[in-house]
């Protein structure tokens, strides 16, 4: 097993991925109509046969997207330091989102 994670993690540096999503352009996806008009129509879809819960997590995943790029979440470490006064807003935001996807899959019954 630590062969695999160690395999994994020597693919994740070297295909630099952290560095290709900090890349991304948000505001041209959004208006990509090569992205915009497949994720229009993956929603209209769902919403016609009432996959909310699919919505929801989608929803979520793009919330946590745009707080993980908010100043806020950036500053969470400054300096190769961690900052006490950050840590517990960062991790009740994930708490949060941890909640809704298990009352989401487990708790609601359809």
């Amino acid at each position: 097993m630590d062969g695999f994670m160690s395999s994994l993690l020597e693919f994740w540096t070297n295909t630099n991925i952290p560095q290709q999503l900090s890349d991304v352009d948000v505001k041209g996806l959004f208006t990509n109509p090569w992205v915009l008009v497949p994720l229009i129509v993956q929603i209209g879809w769902w919403v016609y046969k009432m996959a909310i819960n699919n919505i929801i997590m989608l929803a979520l995943a793009v919330g946590l997207w745009i707080f993980t790029g908010t100043p806020y979440a950036q500053d969470l470490v400054v300096d190769g330091e961690l900052q006490p006064g950050k840590i517990i807003p960062v991790a009740g935001v994930g708490l949060g989102a941890i909640m809704v996807a298990i009352y989401i899959f487990f708790m609601r019954g359809d």
